[in-house]
Protein backbone atom coordinates (compact mmCIF):
# COMPACT_ATOMS: atom_id res chain seq x y z
CA UNK A 1 0.00 0.00 0.00
CA UNK A 2 1.20 3.26 -0.87
CA UNK A 3 -0.55 6.72 1.23
CA UNK A 4 0.36 10.10 -0.21
CA UNK A 5 -0.74 13.46 1.04
CA UNK A 6 -1.42 16.28 -1.22
CA UNK A 7 -3.96 19.64 -1.30
CA UNK A 8 -6.12 20.65 -3.73
CA UNK A 9 -6.95 24.26 -4.56
CA UNK A 10 -10.59 25.40 -4.63
CA UNK A 11 -10.98 29.33 -5.17
CA UNK A 12 -7.82 29.89 -3.58
CA UNK A 13 -8.72 27.11 0.04
CA UNK A 14 -6.39 24.42 0.58
CA UNK A 15 -8.63 21.33 0.82
CA UNK A 16 -6.53 17.96 2.70
CA UNK A 17 -6.40 15.29 0.71
CA UNK A 18 -5.06 11.48 1.12
CA UNK A 19 -4.96 8.96 -0.84
CA UNK A 20 -4.47 5.27 -0.05
CA UNK A 21 -3.67 3.07 -3.08
CA UNK A 22 -2.10 0.21 -4.04
CA UNK A 23 0.00 -1.10 -7.02
CA UNK A 24 -1.55 -1.75 -10.58
CA UNK A 25 -5.47 -1.52 -9.32
CA UNK A 26 -7.99 -0.64 -11.80
CA UNK A 27 -11.24 -1.04 -9.33
CA UNK A 28 -13.29 1.59 -8.67
CA UNK A 29 -11.98 3.66 -5.43
CA UNK A 30 -13.50 4.47 -2.28
CA UNK A 31 -14.15 8.17 -1.54
CA UNK A 32 -14.94 8.93 2.33
CA UNK A 33 -17.12 11.73 3.07
CA UNK A 34 -16.22 12.92 6.62
CA UNK A 35 -19.43 13.59 9.14
CA UNK A 36 -20.21 17.33 10.20
CA UNK A 37 -16.90 17.60 12.68
CA UNK A 38 -14.73 15.34 10.83
CA UNK A 39 -11.15 15.59 9.13
CA UNK A 40 -9.01 13.47 7.45
CA UNK A 41 -7.22 12.26 10.58
CA UNK A 42 -10.29 11.87 12.12
CA UNK A 43 -11.35 9.29 10.52
CA UNK A 44 -8.08 7.18 12.03
CA UNK A 45 -6.88 4.05 10.24
CA UNK A 46 -11.05 2.75 9.18
CA UNK A 47 -9.84 4.04 5.43
CA UNK A 48 -6.65 1.70 5.18
CA UNK A 49 -8.90 -0.76 6.84
CA UNK A 50 -11.71 -0.64 3.68
CA UNK A 51 -8.91 -0.24 1.46
CA UNK A 52 -6.66 -3.79 2.65
CA UNK A 53 -10.24 -5.45 2.94
CA UNK A 54 -11.96 -4.43 -0.43
CA UNK A 55 -8.42 -4.47 -1.93
CA UNK A 56 -9.79 -0.96 -3.64
CA UNK A 57 -7.76 2.35 -3.35
CA UNK A 58 -8.85 5.36 -0.87
CA UNK A 59 -9.17 8.75 -1.13
CA UNK A 60 -10.03 11.08 1.96
CA UNK A 61 -10.39 14.60 2.46
CA UNK A 62 -11.21 17.55 4.45
CA UNK A 63 -13.58 19.75 3.61
CA UNK A 64 -12.91 23.65 3.83
CA UNK A 65 -12.86 24.19 7.61
CA UNK A 66 -11.91 21.33 9.08
CA UNK A 67 -8.84 19.11 9.51
CA UNK A 68 -5.73 20.95 7.86
CA UNK A 69 -7.66 22.33 5.06
CA UNK A 70 -7.99 26.10 4.73
CA UNK A 71 -10.47 27.76 7.97
CA UNK A 72 -13.58 28.91 6.78
CA UNK A 73 -13.63 32.60 5.48
CA UNK A 74 -17.13 33.47 6.50
CA UNK A 75 -19.87 31.27 8.61
CA UNK A 76 -21.19 28.06 6.83
CA UNK A 77 -24.81 28.73 5.08
CA UNK A 78 -27.94 26.49 5.33
CA UNK A 79 -26.75 24.93 1.99
CA UNK A 80 -23.24 24.14 2.85
CA UNK A 81 -23.91 20.53 1.89
CA UNK A 82 -25.37 21.27 -1.39
CA UNK A 83 -22.07 23.26 -2.10
CA UNK A 84 -19.77 20.48 -1.23
CA UNK A 85 -21.58 17.95 -3.44
CA UNK A 86 -22.31 19.72 -6.65
CA UNK A 87 -19.24 22.77 -6.64
CA UNK A 88 -16.55 20.96 -4.55
CA UNK A 89 -16.86 17.21 -4.63
CA UNK A 90 -17.06 16.69 -8.33
CA UNK A 91 -14.00 18.91 -8.90
CA UNK A 92 -11.71 16.90 -6.50
CA UNK A 93 -13.07 13.87 -8.60
CA UNK A 94 -11.96 15.30 -11.62
CA UNK A 95 -8.38 16.21 -10.76
CA UNK A 96 -7.98 12.57 -9.11
CA UNK A 97 -8.89 11.47 -12.91
CA UNK A 98 -11.94 9.15 -11.51
CA UNK A 99 -14.87 8.22 -13.17
CA UNK A 100 -17.11 5.78 -11.26
CA UNK A 101 -16.24 6.23 -7.91
CA UNK A 102 -17.55 4.28 -4.56
CA UNK A 103 -19.26 7.30 -1.87
CA UNK A 104 -18.69 6.24 1.68
CA UNK A 105 -20.33 8.89 3.41
CA UNK A 106 -21.06 9.24 7.57
CA UNK A 107 -23.48 11.67 8.95
CA UNK A 108 -23.14 15.11 7.10
CA UNK A 109 -20.94 12.97 4.41
CA UNK A 110 -23.56 10.72 3.46
CA UNK A 111 -25.99 13.73 3.04
CA UNK A 112 -23.49 15.07 0.56
CA UNK A 113 -23.29 11.70 -0.97
CA UNK A 114 -26.90 11.67 -1.88
CA UNK A 115 -27.34 15.04 -3.58
CA UNK A 116 -24.15 14.42 -5.38
CA UNK A 117 -25.16 10.68 -6.86
CA UNK A 118 -29.23 12.62 -7.13
CA UNK A 119 -27.65 15.45 -8.85
CA UNK A 120 -26.61 13.27 -11.85
CA UNK A 121 -23.08 12.76 -11.10
CA UNK A 122 -21.18 9.33 -11.61
CA UNK A 123 -20.72 6.75 -9.08
CA UNK A 124 -20.75 2.98 -9.04
CA UNK A 125 -22.38 2.84 -5.44
CA UNK A 126 -23.25 4.19 -1.86
CA UNK A 127 -22.11 3.55 1.26
CA UNK A 128 -24.34 5.58 4.00
CA UNK A 129 -23.90 5.92 8.08
CA UNK A 130 -25.77 7.67 9.92
CA UNK A 131 -27.25 9.47 7.08
CA UNK A 132 -29.48 12.98 7.37
CA UNK A 133 -32.14 13.87 4.52
CA UNK A 134 -34.60 16.20 7.13
CA UNK A 135 -33.81 17.54 10.27
CA UNK A 136 -35.17 15.92 13.15
CA UNK A 137 -35.37 17.01 17.09
CA UNK A 138 -33.17 14.60 18.05
CA UNK A 139 -30.48 16.31 15.71
CA UNK A 140 -31.03 19.46 17.00
CA UNK A 141 -30.95 18.69 20.49
CA UNK A 142 -27.36 16.66 19.78
CA UNK A 143 -26.07 19.41 18.07
CA UNK A 144 -27.22 21.64 21.14
CA UNK A 145 -25.56 19.24 23.72
CA UNK A 146 -22.33 18.89 21.51
CA UNK A 147 -22.40 22.59 22.28
CA UNK A 148 -22.90 22.27 25.93
CA UNK A 149 -19.90 20.02 25.67
CA UNK A 150 -17.84 22.38 23.98
CA UNK A 151 -18.26 25.16 26.27
CA UNK A 152 -16.97 23.01 29.17
CA UNK A 153 -14.25 22.44 27.50
CA UNK A 154 -14.00 18.39 26.62
CA UNK A 155 -15.10 18.32 23.22
CA UNK A 156 -12.62 21.01 22.41
CA UNK A 157 -9.84 19.10 24.12
CA UNK A 158 -11.18 15.78 21.82
CA UNK A 159 -11.01 17.74 18.43
CA UNK A 160 -8.05 19.95 19.15
CA UNK A 161 -5.42 17.51 17.79
CA UNK A 162 -8.12 16.58 14.22
CA UNK A 163 -8.61 20.45 13.28
CA UNK A 164 -5.54 23.46 12.76
CA UNK A 165 -8.68 25.85 13.50
CA UNK A 166 -10.48 23.71 15.80
CA UNK A 167 -12.86 26.77 16.69
CA UNK A 168 -13.99 27.31 13.07
CA UNK A 169 -14.57 23.40 12.60
CA UNK A 170 -16.99 23.34 15.37
CA UNK A 171 -18.99 26.74 15.29
CA UNK A 172 -18.97 25.94 11.36
CA UNK A 173 -21.00 23.03 11.77
CA UNK A 174 -22.86 23.78 15.40
CA UNK A 175 -24.23 27.29 14.07
CA UNK A 176 -25.50 25.99 11.31
CA UNK A 177 -27.39 22.66 12.78
CA UNK A 178 -28.63 24.82 15.41
CA UNK A 179 -29.98 27.84 12.98
CA UNK A 180 -33.30 28.53 12.71
CA UNK A 181 -33.48 28.33 9.30
CA UNK A 182 -31.64 24.90 9.55
CA UNK A 183 -35.08 23.44 10.81
CA UNK A 184 -36.23 23.45 7.05
CA UNK A 185 -33.20 21.83 5.50
CA UNK A 186 -34.63 18.33 3.72
CA UNK A 187 -33.30 16.66 0.77
CA UNK A 188 -35.80 14.18 -0.29
CA UNK A 189 -36.00 15.93 -3.96
CA UNK A 190 -32.80 14.28 -4.91
CA UNK A 191 -33.45 10.66 -3.84
CA UNK A 192 -35.93 9.29 -6.29
CA UNK A 193 -32.72 10.42 -8.65
CA UNK A 194 -30.52 7.89 -7.10
CA UNK A 195 -30.21 4.76 -9.12
CA UNK A 196 -26.91 3.30 -8.29
CA UNK A 197 -26.52 0.44 -5.13
CA UNK A 198 -27.13 1.79 -1.88
CA UNK A 199 -25.90 0.63 1.28
CA UNK A 200 -27.54 2.14 4.01
CA UNK A 201 -26.19 1.80 7.96
CA UNK A 202 -27.82 3.22 11.44
CA UNK A 203 -27.30 2.53 14.82
CA UNK A 204 -30.62 2.59 17.06
CA UNK A 205 -29.15 4.70 19.83
CA UNK A 206 -27.21 7.28 17.08
CA UNK A 207 -27.68 10.72 19.30
CA UNK A 208 -28.28 12.74 16.02
CA UNK A 209 -31.00 10.83 14.22
CA UNK A 210 -33.66 7.82 13.85
CA UNK A 211 -33.82 5.19 11.81
CA UNK A 212 -37.00 7.30 9.70
CA UNK A 213 -33.70 8.63 8.11
CA UNK A 214 -32.71 5.07 6.36
CA UNK A 215 -36.09 4.07 6.30
CA UNK A 216 -37.30 7.01 3.88
CA UNK A 217 -34.09 6.61 1.84
CA UNK A 218 -34.86 3.13 1.25
CA UNK A 219 -38.30 3.61 0.05
CA UNK A 220 -37.42 6.70 -2.18
CA UNK A 221 -34.23 5.78 -3.92
CA UNK A 222 -35.04 4.19 -7.40
CA UNK A 223 -32.18 1.32 -7.27
CA UNK A 224 -31.52 -1.32 -4.73
CA UNK A 225 -30.50 -1.16 -1.47
CA UNK A 226 -29.33 -3.01 1.36
CA UNK A 227 -30.06 -2.35 5.50
CA UNK A 228 -27.95 -2.64 8.13
CA UNK A 229 -29.63 -1.64 11.54
CA UNK A 230 -27.55 -1.93 14.75
CA UNK A 231 -28.55 -2.52 18.33
CA UNK A 232 -26.51 -0.82 21.23
CA UNK A 233 -24.95 1.17 18.34
CA UNK A 234 -24.61 5.11 18.20
CA UNK A 235 -23.44 8.03 15.48
CA UNK A 236 -20.28 5.98 14.72
CA UNK A 237 -20.79 1.79 13.70
CA UNK A 238 -17.39 2.15 11.50
CA UNK A 239 -16.17 2.90 15.46
CA UNK A 240 -18.18 0.70 17.84
CA UNK A 241 -18.53 -1.90 15.60
CA UNK A 242 -15.40 -1.81 13.11
CA UNK A 243 -15.26 -5.42 11.63
CA UNK A 244 -18.71 -6.08 11.45
CA UNK A 245 -19.16 -3.08 9.15
CA UNK A 246 -16.17 -4.44 6.92
CA UNK A 247 -17.75 -7.60 6.13
CA UNK A 248 -21.07 -6.15 5.41
CA UNK A 249 -19.28 -3.51 3.24
CA UNK A 250 -17.76 -6.56 1.42
CA UNK A 251 -20.93 -8.70 0.88
CA UNK A 252 -22.29 -5.14 -0.59
CA UNK A 253 -19.87 -4.90 -2.91
CA UNK A 254 -19.92 -8.33 -4.10
CA UNK A 255 -23.02 -8.97 -4.02
CA UNK A 256 -25.08 -5.36 -4.99
CA UNK A 257 -22.35 -4.01 -7.15
CA UNK A 258 -22.38 -5.29 -10.95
Amino acid sequence: MNETLDYFIYKGDRIELKVISHKKNNLEPIIFLHEGLGSVSLWKDWPLKVALATKRDAIIYSRIGMGNSSPLKDKRKINYMHVEAIEILPKIIKFLNINNPILFGHSDGASIALIYAGSGFNSKALILEAPHVFVEEISIQGAKYAKKMWNNNNLKDKLQKYHSDVDGAFNGWCNAWTSKGFKKWNIEEFLSNITVPTMLIQGKNDEYGTMKQVNIIENKISGISNKLEIDKCGHSPHVDYPDLITKKIIYFINNFLC
